[in-house]
């Protein structure tokens, strides 16, 4: 998993509150469990005018002119601002493979669905909550501003705005720890990679016939 530290970036302000996660990939994506592909299909319902299905040639597709990621302004954005409960709904990881594909690592909202925050973290991505006032006169001021950029300091846990204004945030230490360090679930059982060969030889030396077992 990449290690997450500092990101800067233009903000894309998706200013819909409830957006569940059959929004965020629908339902018919979900053949895949290969983590990649997914982000061409992000909000498909919402970035084209005809029907989707897995394999369509997306280029050919008729776009959505008025859904926000498809406006030349919000091109190349990498920070999502949305509004509450953003990732409601089924528990689907794909939604945020979805997301980090299509290049969002780091997204600001009032709050998360609880399954939809975790799995975040576990696939390198950062949710931020940030008070909805807050997230009010962000959403405010990027609108009023093309190209207008925030920066997301994870290890000082603020966001920062190009005046040098800053928003703190929290943030489980552990959480915080893993994707400094680039962690996901694999990575964290791989650093006992020695106790855990160690282990083995143990259980090999004291119960050989488990092993013999098993190579049969």
């Amino acid at each position: 998993m990449q290690a997450y530290n500092t990101q800067t970036g233009i903000v894309c302000p998706l200013d819909r509150s409830n957006v569940d996660t059959d929004q965020i990939i629908a339902k018919q994506f979900l053949k895949s469990i290969k983590r990649t592909g997914f982000g061409v299909n992000l909000f498909d319902d919402w970035r084209y005018l005809d029907e989707g299905y897995p394999g369509q040639d997306n280029s050919k597709r008729p776009i959505n002119p008025d859904f926000i990621l498809n406006q030349p302004r919000y091109q190349g954005a990498n920070i999502l601002l949305a509004r509450k409960n953003f990732g409601c709904g089924s528990s689907r990881e794909h939604a945020p493979w979805a997301l980090s594909e299509y290049g969002f690592r780091t997204i600001i909202a009032p709050s998360f669905a609880d399954i939809f925050y975790n799995n975040c973290f576990k696939n390198g991505m950062l949710p931020i909550v940030l008070d909805e006032a807050i997230v009010d006169q962000l959403m405010k001021t990027t609108m009023e501003n093309e190209g207008y950029e925030l920066t997301a300091d994870l290890e000082r846990q603020v966001v920062i705005t190009p005046t040098g204004k800053e928003y703190p945030f929290e943030v489980e230490a552990f959480r915080k720890l893993c994707l400094l360090n680039g962690l996901d679930d694999i990575g964290l059982t791989l650093q006992q990679s020695d106790a855990i060969k160690a282990y083995e030889h143990k259980m090999m030396q004291k119960t050989p016939w488990i092993f013999n077992q098993v190579r049969a």
